[in-house]
């Protein structure tokens, strides 16, 4: 399907833009004088500009419709990646990352509630196969990176090459005629409506959930390349390898969905994550590749998943409670993402002051971050092993109280026979 196509496109365009800027924050650094703090901030950038076009399209979206949010992407990613080529400086890059953060999240905005409608029955399944192409954009743009870098060609190329697809896939969008999101008159919902169903409990703690969630993930991977570019193997490599098992997981994750409901997966994904990112923190050598694969296998469901049990568990929240969703996770990672920076910088300044030399000290910084970042999915297995408890509690009740009824139907019946025979 064409339209299929034109968002998955489009959702290729949002990945290489947090892989491609990963592969190239320590030429930036180095380039143009930018502290690990300072580099923070320009990440925070594109995780701050997603939140904030999120949240407008979930609101505008009723009125707007994908196919607009989408050329607004389109715009957006333009603008954003040719601001980035001409930065000569801190502030110019801080506002053309913002852009593109900006045009990151209208993409979110306007496939999401889109793929829900496309597929009204497979909702969960279905946004687990189109954020497929988050991780494999990731690898496009990872591998891209790491042949660019080994040719040592510039990071304004880097950027240059994500302006291809992301013509290909504004054409596609302009080509395109996009249905309606469904109106008020068919599901006697509207944008009021949906407002007042964020309020619900279970969305509120999912937003929660959804804000470590989203941090162990993109926290984690927006930084692979600096924290273990000095232990020894490549951080691009690491990353191309953890997204590749993150695009099989997705594609073929329907089963497992179906198997162990939603909240069983993302209880599972917790605890692998946890344990990636812990053995991370003290593998050396060949161990962090294998450490690398456990980390994958727990972050590939989290972001689809998480916007799954929003559009399965909360239909009521419409465009707007995906949006809202979405945008929650990657404003978190907008705020910790200058905390990760801080963390490396005052690694770094622990390891001078214990004479370690330079690459002692980078990798004792990359340690330390991730060691730190652990505490997001232990967190996140409390959580989700108490919403799975009290699903799991709600459905026996559900099975015995089905079960009573039918009972008390074979009474009835076999009552009515009774006085009948008499």
């Amino acid at each position: 399907m064409p339209l299929y196509r034109a968002c998955c496109l489009a959702l290729t365009v949002t990945a290489m833009t947090f892989a491609i800027r990963a592969g190239i924050l320590a030429q930036l650094g180095q380039d143009l004088g930018l502290s690990d703090a300072r580099l923070g901030w320009i990440n925070a950038m594109a995780f701050l500009g997603f939140p904030l076009a999120t949240l407008a399209g979930g609101l505008f979206y009723n009125a707007l419709g994908a196919k607009k949010l989408l050329f607004i992407a389109f715009v957006g990613h333009l603008l954003g990646l040719g601001l980035t080529i001409a930065a000569d400086g801190f502030w110019l890059l801080l506002l053309s990352t913002f852009f593109v953060g900006l045009a990151n999240g209208a993409v979110e905005a306007g496939c999401n509630p889109l793929i829900a409608q496309l597929y009204p029955n497979n909702k969960t399944v279905m946004l687990n196969r189109f954020h497929v192409w988050f991780p494999g954009g990731i690898v496009i743009g990872a591998i891209a990176s790491k042949l660019m870098t080994d040719a040592a060609w510039h990071w304004q190329w880097h950027i240059a090459i994500m302006l291809l697809p992301t013509l290909i896939y504004g054409v596609m969008v302009w080509q395109q005629k996009l249905p309606n999101f469904v109106q008020a008159a068919q599901n006697g919902q509207n944008t009021l409506d949906n407002v007042k169903q964020l309020l619900n409990p279970l969305f509120v703690f999912l937003l929660l959930c959804m804000t470590l969630t989203a941090t162990t993930e993109l926290g984690t991977q927006q930084w692979i390349e600096r924290i273990l570019g000095a232990s020894g193997v490549s951080g691009m490599t690491i990353m191309a390898l953890m997204t590749s098992i993150m695009c099989v997981g997705r594609y073929f994750g329907g089963p497992l969905i179906r198997r162990f409901h939603p909240v069983g997966v993302l209880l599972g994904s917790a605890i692998f994550a946890c344990i990636g990112i812990g053995s991370m923190s003290v593998a050396t050598g060949d161990w962090i590749y294998l450490s690398a694969v456990l980390f994958a296998m727990g972050v590939t469901y989290f972001w689809p998943t998480m916007l799954g049990m929003v559009a399965q568990e909360l239909p009521q929240t419409g465009a707007l409670g995906l949006s809202v969703m979405g945008g929650a996770g990657m404003f978190a990672v907008s705020m910790f993402n200058p905390v990760i920076g801080h963390w490396i910088d005052k690694a770094n300044a622990t390891a001078a002051n214990l004479g370690l030399s330079e690459r002692q000290s980078e990798i004792f910084a990359g340690q330390s971050v991730l060691s730190n970042l652990t505490v997001f999915p232990a967190v996140l297995i409390v959580c989700f092993a108490g919403l799975y408890w009290f699903y799991r509690k709600n459905t026996l009740l559900d099975v015995k109280q089905e079960r009573v009824k039918k009972e008390q139907v074979k009474k009835e019946i076999k009552g009515d026979m009774a006085r009948g025979i008499s």
